[in-house]
């Protein structure tokens, strides 16, 4: 039961972060280093748009199929990774976005990640079961 609540909070989380990156695409494009629109060929607008679809995709998939939640927890373990350089590169830039508005904050953030991936495997692996007879 503790971890179908984590992963409904995860999953409502993810889908909220999501879709505020179509509303507040400016806020979420400071995040987006200069060397991902090179790497990728996309603009930052794109690149924010594109994980905001990448989210609320996993928080559908969260809830939505139950078969595959141990997968898309590792899916979600893997996003929360790949934005990584983004939270480093906010800190680094000294960039503010709403909540993270000081040094302070932004450096925090960055250990929120590793804290993230965690929930995000913990919260989709089969409750009750020991770690051996996965």
């Amino acid at each position: 039961m503790t971890r179908t609540i984590a992963r409904w909070i995860l999953a409502a989380g993810l889908g909220a972060i999501g879709v505020l990156h179509f509303v507040q695409t400016r806020g979420f494009r400071v995040v987006v280093p200069d060397w991902a629109t090179r790497v990728s060929g996309l603009d930052k607008e794109t690149i924010v748009v594109a994980s905001g679809v990448v989210e609320i995709g996993l928080a559908a998939g969260m809830v939505a199929l139950p078969r595959e939640r141990r997968r898309i927890g590792w899916a979600t373990a893997l996003f929360f990774a790949a934005v990584l350089p983004g939270n480093v590169h906010q800190w680094r830039t000294g960039r503010s976005t709403p909540g993270l508005d000081t040094d302070r904050r932004r450096f925090g953030r960055l250990f929120l990640q590793p804290l993230l991936m965690a929930w995000a495997v913990w919260a989709t692996s089969a409750e009750g079961r020991s770690q051996g007879r996965r």
